[in-house]
Protein backbone atom coordinates (compact mmCIF):
# COMPACT_ATOMS: atom_id res chain seq x y z
CA UNK A 1 0.00 0.00 0.00
CA UNK A 2 0.88 3.80 -0.10
CA UNK A 3 1.21 3.30 3.67
CA UNK A 4 2.06 -0.14 5.47
CA UNK A 5 -0.91 -1.73 6.37
CA UNK A 6 -0.56 -1.50 9.82
CA UNK A 7 0.93 2.46 9.93
CA UNK A 8 -2.58 3.34 7.67
CA UNK A 9 -5.10 1.13 9.50
CA UNK A 10 -3.68 2.62 13.52
CA UNK A 11 -1.95 6.02 12.94
CA UNK A 12 -2.62 7.57 9.96
CA UNK A 13 -6.44 6.83 9.49
CA UNK A 14 -7.27 7.33 13.22
CA UNK A 15 -5.03 10.37 13.61
CA UNK A 16 -7.02 11.98 10.31
CA UNK A 17 -9.82 11.47 11.41
CA UNK A 18 -10.09 12.42 15.00
CA UNK A 19 -8.29 15.93 13.77
CA UNK A 20 -10.77 15.78 10.55
CA UNK A 21 -13.72 15.83 13.67
CA UNK A 22 -12.31 18.63 15.65
CA UNK A 23 -11.25 21.17 12.87
CA UNK A 24 -14.01 23.64 11.91
CA UNK A 25 -16.54 23.14 9.07
CA UNK A 26 -14.90 25.48 6.89
CA UNK A 27 -11.40 24.22 7.37
CA UNK A 28 -12.19 20.80 6.62
CA UNK A 29 -12.00 20.68 2.79
CA UNK A 30 -8.35 22.14 2.97
CA UNK A 31 -7.42 19.67 5.77
CA UNK A 32 -9.02 16.37 3.11
CA UNK A 33 -6.64 18.35 0.80
CA UNK A 34 -3.75 18.47 2.62
CA UNK A 35 -4.30 14.84 3.96
CA UNK A 36 -5.18 13.32 0.44
CA UNK A 37 -1.63 15.07 -0.81
CA UNK A 38 0.27 13.50 2.35
CA UNK A 39 -1.08 10.48 1.79
CA UNK A 40 0.10 9.99 -2.25
CA UNK A 41 3.54 11.74 -1.49
CA UNK A 42 4.19 9.41 1.30
CA UNK A 43 4.51 6.70 -1.06
CA UNK A 44 5.32 8.57 -4.59
CA UNK A 45 6.79 12.20 -3.17
CA UNK A 46 7.85 13.10 -7.08
CA UNK A 47 4.51 12.06 -8.77
CA UNK A 48 2.37 13.93 -6.39
CA UNK A 49 3.08 16.88 -8.80
CA UNK A 50 1.22 14.61 -11.56
CA UNK A 51 -1.87 14.72 -9.52
CA UNK A 52 -1.30 18.15 -8.36
CA UNK A 53 -0.91 19.17 -12.20
CA UNK A 54 -3.90 17.27 -13.37
CA UNK A 55 -5.61 19.46 -11.17
CA UNK A 56 -4.67 22.37 -11.64
CA UNK A 57 -5.51 21.73 -15.40
CA UNK A 58 -9.15 21.38 -14.53
CA UNK A 59 -9.51 23.91 -12.00
CA UNK A 60 -8.39 26.41 -14.72
CA UNK A 61 -9.81 24.80 -17.23
CA UNK A 62 -13.47 25.02 -15.76
CA UNK A 63 -13.01 28.65 -14.63
CA UNK A 64 -12.68 29.27 -18.34
CA UNK A 65 -15.50 27.22 -19.59
CA UNK A 66 -17.21 29.37 -16.86
CA UNK A 67 -16.55 32.77 -18.09
CA UNK A 68 -16.65 32.16 -21.55
CA UNK A 69 -20.17 32.43 -20.94
CA UNK A 70 -21.82 31.67 -24.80
CA UNK A 71 -18.51 31.86 -26.18
CA UNK A 72 -18.68 28.31 -27.67
CA UNK A 73 -15.20 28.41 -29.62
CA UNK A 74 -13.47 29.37 -26.39
CA UNK A 75 -15.60 26.99 -24.07
CA UNK A 76 -14.82 24.05 -26.24
CA UNK A 77 -10.98 25.41 -26.47
CA UNK A 78 -10.67 25.09 -22.65
CA UNK A 79 -12.19 21.36 -22.87
CA UNK A 80 -9.75 20.25 -25.33
CA UNK A 81 -7.10 21.57 -23.47
CA UNK A 82 -8.37 19.75 -20.68
CA UNK A 83 -8.50 16.71 -21.89
CA UNK A 84 -5.33 16.89 -24.46
CA UNK A 85 -3.25 17.57 -21.40
CA UNK A 86 -4.79 15.20 -18.65
CA UNK A 87 -4.45 12.42 -21.16
CA UNK A 88 -0.91 13.58 -22.28
CA UNK A 89 0.23 12.84 -18.75
CA UNK A 90 -1.97 9.33 -18.47
CA UNK A 91 -0.22 8.43 -21.83
CA UNK A 92 2.61 9.81 -21.30
CA UNK A 93 3.62 7.54 -17.66
CA UNK A 94 1.42 4.50 -18.25
CA UNK A 95 1.65 3.85 -22.08
CA UNK A 96 5.14 5.70 -23.58
CA UNK A 97 7.58 2.61 -22.77
CA UNK A 98 4.79 0.37 -24.28
CA UNK A 99 4.65 2.22 -27.58
CA UNK A 100 8.48 2.98 -27.57
CA UNK A 101 8.73 -1.53 -26.68
CA UNK A 102 6.87 -1.79 -30.01
CA UNK A 103 8.64 1.02 -31.95
CA UNK A 104 12.06 -0.81 -31.22
CA UNK A 105 10.56 -4.48 -31.74
CA UNK A 106 8.86 -3.46 -34.96
CA UNK A 107 11.73 -1.71 -36.74
CA UNK A 108 14.81 -2.87 -35.07
CA UNK A 109 15.47 0.38 -32.74
CA UNK A 110 16.71 0.68 -29.48
CA UNK A 111 15.12 3.48 -28.05
CA UNK A 112 15.48 3.65 -24.28
CA UNK A 113 12.24 3.60 -21.67
CA UNK A 114 11.09 7.31 -21.05
CA UNK A 115 9.78 6.53 -18.09
CA UNK A 116 10.74 3.94 -15.09
CA UNK A 117 7.93 4.76 -12.36
CA UNK A 118 3.79 4.52 -13.30
CA UNK A 119 2.17 7.03 -10.64
CA UNK A 120 -0.60 5.09 -8.12
CA UNK A 121 -4.04 5.68 -9.71
CA UNK A 122 -3.20 8.33 -12.28
CA UNK A 123 -6.05 6.40 -14.07
CA UNK A 124 -8.07 6.93 -11.50
CA UNK A 125 -7.55 10.54 -10.76
CA UNK A 126 -7.43 11.69 -14.44
CA UNK A 127 -10.36 9.98 -15.18
CA UNK A 128 -12.58 11.36 -12.01
CA UNK A 129 -10.72 15.05 -12.58
CA UNK A 130 -11.64 15.04 -16.55
CA UNK A 131 -15.24 14.22 -15.80
CA UNK A 132 -15.49 17.99 -13.91
CA UNK A 133 -14.41 20.02 -17.34
CA UNK A 134 -16.91 17.88 -19.49
CA UNK A 135 -19.54 18.40 -17.50
CA UNK A 136 -18.84 21.84 -16.73
CA UNK A 137 -18.81 21.78 -20.44
CA UNK A 138 -22.45 20.06 -20.57
CA UNK A 139 -23.67 22.58 -18.20
CA UNK A 140 -24.59 19.17 -16.46
CA UNK A 141 -22.93 21.13 -13.51
CA UNK A 142 -22.07 24.41 -11.87
CA UNK A 143 -18.50 25.80 -11.83
CA UNK A 144 -16.30 25.48 -8.42
CA UNK A 145 -14.43 28.55 -8.14
CA UNK A 146 -13.34 27.47 -4.98
CA UNK A 147 -9.66 26.13 -5.91
CA UNK A 148 -9.61 24.44 -2.30
CA UNK A 149 -12.52 22.52 -2.70
CA UNK A 150 -12.02 21.43 -6.14
CA UNK A 151 -8.19 20.28 -5.31
CA UNK A 152 -10.38 18.52 -2.01
CA UNK A 153 -12.29 16.61 -4.53
CA UNK A 154 -9.30 15.38 -6.60
CA UNK A 155 -7.66 14.39 -3.64
CA UNK A 156 -9.90 12.50 -1.24
CA UNK A 157 -7.30 10.24 -0.14
CA UNK A 158 -9.82 7.10 0.66
CA UNK A 159 -10.78 6.46 -2.97
CA UNK A 160 -7.70 8.48 -4.57
CA UNK A 161 -5.49 5.31 -5.87
CA UNK A 162 -8.03 2.71 -7.02
CA UNK A 163 -10.99 4.02 -6.60
CA UNK A 164 -14.54 3.81 -6.79
CA UNK A 165 -14.28 7.02 -9.46
CA UNK A 166 -16.08 9.34 -7.75
CA UNK A 167 -17.32 12.09 -10.67
CA UNK A 168 -17.41 16.02 -9.72
CA UNK A 169 -21.48 15.70 -9.88
CA UNK A 170 -21.68 12.41 -7.38
CA UNK A 171 -20.49 14.75 -4.30
CA UNK A 172 -21.12 18.56 -5.65
CA UNK A 173 -23.40 18.81 -3.17
CA UNK A 174 -21.41 17.36 -0.10
CA UNK A 175 -18.34 19.40 -0.85
CA UNK A 176 -20.01 22.34 -0.03
CA UNK A 177 -21.90 20.51 3.03
CA UNK A 178 -22.00 17.38 4.59
CA UNK A 179 -23.42 15.93 7.07
CA UNK A 180 -21.63 13.87 10.01
CA UNK A 181 -23.64 11.64 12.73
CA UNK A 182 -22.98 8.86 14.60
CA UNK A 183 -25.19 6.76 12.66
CA UNK A 184 -23.33 7.48 8.97
CA UNK A 185 -19.76 6.89 11.39
CA UNK A 186 -20.82 3.63 12.15
CA UNK A 187 -21.93 2.53 8.92
CA UNK A 188 -18.95 3.53 7.05
CA UNK A 189 -16.75 1.47 10.24
CA UNK A 190 -18.79 -1.62 9.13
CA UNK A 191 -18.37 -1.34 5.64
CA UNK A 192 -14.62 -0.35 5.98
CA UNK A 193 -14.27 -3.31 8.13
CA UNK A 194 -15.94 -5.53 5.68
CA UNK A 195 -13.67 -4.54 3.01
CA UNK A 196 -10.93 -4.92 5.17
CA UNK A 197 -11.62 -8.62 5.90
CA UNK A 198 -12.43 -9.40 1.71
CA UNK A 199 -8.62 -7.80 0.96
CA UNK A 200 -6.37 -9.08 3.98
CA UNK A 201 -8.55 -12.38 4.91
CA UNK A 202 -10.00 -13.75 1.67
CA UNK A 203 -8.17 -11.86 -1.45
CA UNK A 204 -4.36 -12.20 0.08
CA UNK A 205 -5.08 -16.31 1.45
CA UNK A 206 -6.60 -17.02 -1.85
CA UNK A 207 -4.34 -15.19 -4.12
CA UNK A 208 -1.71 -17.42 -2.72
CA UNK A 209 -2.94 -20.24 -4.64
CA UNK A 210 -3.24 -18.39 -8.34
CA UNK A 211 0.90 -17.13 -7.80
CA UNK A 212 1.86 -20.64 -7.24
CA UNK A 213 0.27 -22.92 -10.00
CA UNK A 214 0.63 -19.82 -12.18
CA UNK A 215 4.82 -20.33 -11.40
CA UNK A 216 4.35 -24.00 -12.75
CA UNK A 217 5.61 -25.18 -15.83
CA UNK A 218 2.31 -25.00 -17.75
CA UNK A 219 3.31 -28.20 -19.94
CA UNK A 220 3.02 -30.56 -16.78
CA UNK A 221 -0.15 -28.35 -15.99
CA UNK A 222 -2.59 -30.57 -14.59
CA UNK A 223 -6.77 -29.62 -15.91
CA UNK A 224 -7.83 -28.98 -12.50
CA UNK A 225 -5.09 -27.63 -10.80
CA UNK A 226 -5.25 -25.30 -14.12
CA UNK A 227 -8.95 -24.52 -13.06
CA UNK A 228 -8.15 -24.35 -9.31
CA UNK A 229 -5.66 -21.62 -10.03
CA UNK A 230 -7.41 -18.98 -11.86
CA UNK A 231 -10.95 -20.09 -9.88
CA UNK A 232 -8.46 -18.24 -7.07
CA UNK A 233 -7.32 -15.17 -9.23
CA UNK A 234 -11.14 -14.91 -10.07
CA UNK A 235 -12.27 -15.21 -6.58
CA UNK A 236 -8.93 -12.87 -5.14
CA UNK A 237 -9.54 -10.25 -7.91
CA UNK A 238 -12.96 -9.39 -6.69
CA UNK A 239 -12.21 -9.55 -3.16
CA UNK A 240 -9.53 -7.58 -3.36
CA UNK A 241 -10.50 -4.57 -5.63
CA UNK A 242 -14.45 -4.75 -4.41
CA UNK A 243 -12.37 -4.97 -0.72
CA UNK A 244 -10.62 -1.76 -1.61
CA UNK A 245 -14.10 -0.09 -2.84
CA UNK A 246 -15.96 -1.07 0.08
CA UNK A 247 -12.75 0.75 2.58
CA UNK A 248 -13.12 3.81 0.14
CA UNK A 249 -17.04 4.28 0.35
CA UNK A 250 -16.51 3.37 3.94
CA UNK A 251 -13.80 5.84 4.72
CA UNK A 252 -16.05 8.44 2.54
CA UNK A 253 -18.95 8.19 5.35
CA UNK A 254 -16.76 9.21 8.11
CA UNK A 255 -15.90 12.36 5.71
CA UNK A 256 -19.58 12.95 5.44
CA UNK A 257 -19.39 12.04 1.66
CA UNK A 258 -21.80 8.92 -0.27
CA UNK A 259 -19.24 7.78 -3.34
CA UNK A 260 -20.83 5.59 -5.74
CA UNK A 261 -21.39 1.44 -5.97
CA UNK A 262 -18.51 -0.10 -7.52
CA UNK A 263 -20.01 -3.60 -7.39
CA UNK A 264 -23.16 -5.50 -7.58
CA UNK A 265 -22.45 -9.32 -6.81
CA UNK A 266 -20.96 -9.64 -10.01
CA UNK A 267 -20.20 -13.46 -10.49
CA UNK A 268 -24.09 -14.18 -9.94
CA UNK A 269 -24.53 -12.41 -13.76
CA UNK A 270 -26.66 -14.85 -16.18
CA UNK A 271 -24.69 -12.71 -19.24
CA UNK A 272 -21.33 -10.84 -20.24
CA UNK A 273 -23.26 -7.40 -20.37
CA UNK A 274 -24.76 -7.82 -16.97
CA UNK A 275 -21.56 -9.13 -15.37
CA UNK A 276 -20.12 -5.62 -17.26
CA UNK A 277 -23.49 -3.34 -15.32
CA UNK A 278 -22.03 -5.24 -12.09
CA UNK A 279 -18.28 -5.00 -12.05
CA UNK A 280 -16.37 -1.50 -11.74
CA UNK A 281 -19.10 0.11 -12.43
CA UNK A 282 -17.99 3.30 -11.80
CA UNK A 283 -15.83 2.65 -15.28
CA UNK A 284 -18.36 1.15 -16.72
CA UNK A 285 -20.36 4.35 -16.45
CA UNK A 286 -17.79 6.66 -16.81
CA UNK A 287 -17.24 4.92 -20.45
CA UNK A 288 -20.97 4.97 -20.94
CA UNK A 289 -21.66 8.80 -20.19
CA UNK A 290 -17.85 10.06 -21.87
CA UNK A 291 -17.45 7.98 -24.77
CA UNK A 292 -20.36 5.82 -25.74
CA UNK A 293 -23.08 8.23 -25.66
CA UNK A 294 -21.34 11.13 -27.26
CA UNK A 295 -20.35 8.70 -30.10
CA UNK A 296 -24.09 8.07 -30.65
CA UNK A 297 -24.73 4.91 -27.93
CA UNK A 298 -27.49 2.88 -29.76
CA UNK A 299 -29.61 5.68 -31.37
CA UNK A 300 -28.04 5.59 -35.02
CA UNK A 301 -28.99 1.85 -36.16
CA UNK A 302 -27.38 -1.36 -35.72
CA UNK A 303 -23.88 -1.03 -37.34
CA UNK A 304 -22.63 2.51 -35.11
CA UNK A 305 -23.81 0.97 -32.03
CA UNK A 306 -21.35 -2.09 -33.11
CA UNK A 307 -18.80 0.51 -33.67
CA UNK A 308 -19.22 2.36 -30.62
CA UNK A 309 -19.49 -0.89 -28.67
CA UNK A 310 -15.97 -2.10 -29.67
CA UNK A 311 -14.44 1.28 -29.18
CA UNK A 312 -15.90 1.55 -25.64
CA UNK A 313 -14.11 -2.08 -25.24
CA UNK A 314 -10.84 -1.63 -26.83
CA UNK A 315 -10.64 1.67 -24.60
CA UNK A 316 -11.60 -0.26 -21.31
CA UNK A 317 -9.00 -2.82 -22.18
CA UNK A 318 -6.34 -0.23 -22.74
CA UNK A 319 -7.09 1.92 -19.88
CA UNK A 320 -6.18 -1.12 -17.99
CA UNK A 321 -3.01 -1.43 -18.75
CA UNK A 322 0.29 -0.93 -21.37
CA UNK A 323 0.15 -4.30 -22.76
CA UNK A 324 -1.24 -6.34 -25.58
CA UNK A 325 -2.63 -8.75 -22.82
CA UNK A 326 -5.50 -6.21 -21.81
CA UNK A 327 -6.24 -4.62 -25.19
CA UNK A 328 -7.03 -8.07 -26.03
CA UNK A 329 -8.75 -9.15 -22.21
CA UNK A 330 -11.35 -5.84 -23.58
CA UNK A 331 -11.55 -6.23 -27.55
CA UNK A 332 -12.69 -9.86 -26.32
CA UNK A 333 -14.98 -8.46 -23.99
CA UNK A 334 -16.66 -6.19 -26.63
CA UNK A 335 -17.23 -8.98 -29.06
CA UNK A 336 -19.15 -11.15 -26.53
CA UNK A 337 -20.99 -8.22 -25.87
CA UNK A 338 -21.88 -6.95 -29.45
CA UNK A 339 -22.51 -11.01 -29.81
CA UNK A 340 -25.07 -11.10 -27.15
CA UNK A 341 -26.72 -8.10 -28.61
CA UNK A 342 -27.01 -9.40 -32.03
CA UNK A 343 -28.62 -12.73 -30.48
CA UNK A 344 -31.04 -10.71 -28.30
CA UNK A 345 -32.00 -8.56 -31.54
CA UNK A 346 -32.42 -11.51 -33.81
CA UNK A 347 -34.47 -13.22 -31.63
CA UNK A 348 -36.12 -10.36 -30.66
CA UNK A 349 -37.48 -9.79 -34.20
CA UNK A 350 -38.22 -13.39 -34.75
CA UNK A 351 -40.84 -13.12 -31.58
CA UNK A 352 -38.80 -15.66 -29.60
CA UNK A 353 -37.05 -13.50 -26.60
CA UNK A 354 -38.68 -15.78 -24.43
CA UNK A 355 -35.56 -18.43 -25.61
CA UNK A 356 -33.90 -16.88 -22.63
CA UNK A 357 -36.08 -17.30 -19.93
CA UNK A 358 -36.52 -21.11 -20.81
CA UNK A 359 -32.79 -21.62 -20.30
CA UNK A 360 -31.84 -22.11 -16.24
CA UNK A 361 -30.38 -19.65 -14.41
CA UNK A 362 -27.42 -21.78 -13.94
CA UNK A 363 -26.65 -22.77 -17.21
CA UNK A 364 -26.28 -19.18 -18.13
CA UNK A 365 -24.26 -18.20 -15.11
CA UNK A 366 -22.08 -21.03 -15.84
CA UNK A 367 -21.82 -20.01 -19.21
CA UNK A 368 -21.01 -16.06 -18.00
CA UNK A 369 -18.35 -17.59 -15.13
CA UNK A 370 -16.35 -19.50 -17.59
CA UNK A 371 -16.37 -17.04 -20.24
CA UNK A 372 -15.15 -14.25 -16.89
CA UNK A 373 -12.73 -16.69 -15.77
CA UNK A 374 -10.98 -17.40 -19.17
CA UNK A 375 -10.92 -13.25 -19.54
CA UNK A 376 -8.82 -13.32 -16.11
CA UNK A 377 -6.61 -15.74 -17.54
CA UNK A 378 -5.79 -13.33 -20.24
CA UNK A 379 -6.02 -10.17 -17.88
CA UNK A 380 -3.04 -11.63 -15.60
CA UNK A 381 -0.46 -13.62 -17.54
CA UNK A 382 2.24 -12.07 -18.84
CA UNK A 383 2.08 -12.57 -23.07
CA UNK A 384 -0.97 -13.72 -24.80
CA UNK A 385 1.16 -16.90 -25.41
CA UNK A 386 1.12 -17.60 -22.26
CA UNK A 387 -2.47 -16.92 -22.02
CA UNK A 388 -3.80 -19.28 -24.23
CA UNK A 389 -1.25 -21.46 -23.26
CA UNK A 390 -2.71 -22.00 -20.10
CA UNK A 391 -6.22 -21.71 -21.55
CA UNK A 392 -5.18 -24.68 -23.14
CA UNK A 393 -4.39 -26.85 -20.02
CA UNK A 394 -7.79 -26.24 -18.77
CA UNK A 395 -9.45 -28.13 -21.53
CA UNK A 396 -6.67 -30.30 -22.17
CA UNK A 397 -8.84 -33.28 -20.86
CA UNK A 398 -6.79 -36.36 -22.58
CA UNK A 399 -3.68 -34.95 -20.19
CA UNK A 400 -3.51 -35.88 -15.71
CA UNK A 401 -6.29 -34.38 -14.42
CA UNK A 402 -5.03 -34.14 -11.14
CA UNK A 403 -1.82 -34.55 -9.03
CA UNK A 404 -0.48 -34.10 -5.48
CA UNK A 405 -1.02 -30.40 -5.43
CA UNK A 406 -4.68 -30.52 -6.67
CA UNK A 407 -5.34 -32.46 -3.71
CA UNK A 408 -3.47 -30.15 -1.79
CA UNK A 409 -5.03 -27.34 -2.91
CA UNK A 410 -8.31 -29.06 -1.93
CA UNK A 411 -7.16 -29.72 1.10
CA UNK A 412 -6.16 -26.79 2.49
CA UNK A 413 -7.70 -24.00 0.43
CA UNK A 414 -11.46 -26.20 0.20
CA UNK A 415 -12.93 -24.15 3.12
CA UNK A 416 -11.28 -20.73 1.65
CA UNK A 417 -12.80 -21.56 -1.73
CA UNK A 418 -15.77 -22.75 -0.21
CA UNK A 419 -16.54 -19.21 1.77
CA UNK A 420 -15.40 -17.19 -1.13
CA UNK A 421 -17.89 -18.60 -3.79
CA UNK A 422 -20.53 -18.29 -1.09
CA UNK A 423 -19.19 -14.54 -0.03
CA UNK A 424 -19.41 -13.29 -3.55
CA UNK A 425 -22.96 -13.62 -3.93
CA UNK A 426 -25.94 -11.87 -2.20
CA UNK A 427 -26.82 -15.17 0.15
CA UNK A 428 -24.84 -13.47 3.02
CA UNK A 429 -26.64 -10.54 2.82
CA UNK A 430 -29.72 -11.99 2.57
CA UNK A 431 -29.38 -14.17 5.27
CA UNK A 432 -28.83 -11.17 7.67
CA UNK A 433 -31.29 -9.54 6.32
CA UNK A 434 -34.05 -12.10 7.24
CA UNK A 435 -32.39 -13.18 10.68
CA UNK A 436 -32.65 -9.24 11.52
CA UNK A 437 -35.96 -8.67 10.66
CA UNK A 438 -37.18 -12.10 12.52
CA UNK A 439 -34.46 -10.88 15.78
CA UNK A 440 -33.86 -6.71 16.23
CA UNK A 441 -31.30 -7.75 18.31
CA UNK A 442 -29.28 -9.35 15.94
CA UNK A 443 -29.21 -6.34 13.63
CA UNK A 444 -28.13 -4.32 16.55
CA UNK A 445 -25.52 -6.33 18.58
CA UNK A 446 -24.67 -8.90 15.21
CA UNK A 447 -22.86 -6.13 13.52
CA UNK A 448 -20.70 -5.20 16.17
CA UNK A 449 -19.94 -8.70 17.01
CA UNK A 450 -18.87 -8.58 13.22
CA UNK A 451 -16.55 -5.69 12.80
CA UNK A 452 -14.89 -6.54 15.82
CA UNK A 453 -13.93 -10.42 14.52
CA UNK A 454 -12.48 -8.83 11.10
CA UNK A 455 -10.89 -6.13 12.71
CA UNK A 456 -9.13 -8.15 15.16
CA UNK A 457 -8.58 -11.00 12.73
CA UNK A 458 -7.31 -8.90 9.93
CA UNK A 459 -5.00 -7.26 12.06
CA UNK A 460 -3.43 -10.55 13.57
CA UNK A 461 -3.10 -10.98 9.27
CA UNK A 462 -1.59 -7.91 8.95
CA UNK A 463 1.18 -8.33 11.50
CA UNK A 464 2.85 -11.22 10.11
CA UNK A 465 1.73 -10.49 6.81
CA UNK A 466 4.80 -8.83 3.79
CA UNK A 467 3.94 -5.80 1.12
CA UNK A 468 0.50 -6.81 -0.03
CA UNK A 469 -0.58 -4.10 -1.77
CA UNK A 470 -4.25 -3.83 -3.59
CA UNK A 471 -4.48 -5.09 -6.98
CA UNK A 472 -6.05 -2.29 -8.95
CA UNK A 473 -3.28 0.28 -7.57
CA UNK A 474 -1.46 -0.98 -10.80
CA UNK A 475 -4.16 0.75 -12.87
Amino acid sequence: MVFSSLTFLYIFLPVTLVIYYIVPKQLRNLFILISGLFFYAWGEPIYVFVLIASTMIDYFAGLVIYKAGDRQALRKLALVISMVMNLSLLGFFKYSNFIIENINNIFGTHYGSPTSLLPIGISFFTFQSMSYTIDLYRKNISVQKNPITFAAFVTLFPQIVAGPIVRYEDVAAELNERVINIDLIWDGILRFAVGLGKKVLIANNIGVVWTNVKAMDLSELPVATAWLGIAAYTLQIYFDFSGYSDMAIGLGKMLGFHFPENFNYPYMSKSISEFWRRWHMTLSGWFKSYVYFPLGGSRKGLARTIFNTAVVWFLTGVWHGASWNFILWGSLYGVLIIIEKLVTTALTKAGKQDIFTKIPSIIKRIYAIVLVMLGWVLFDTSTIAQAFSYMGRMFRFGSSFYDSYTIYILVNFGLLFIIAIIGSTDLPKKLAVKLADKVPAVGNYGSVILMAILMLLSTAYLVNASYNPFLYFNF
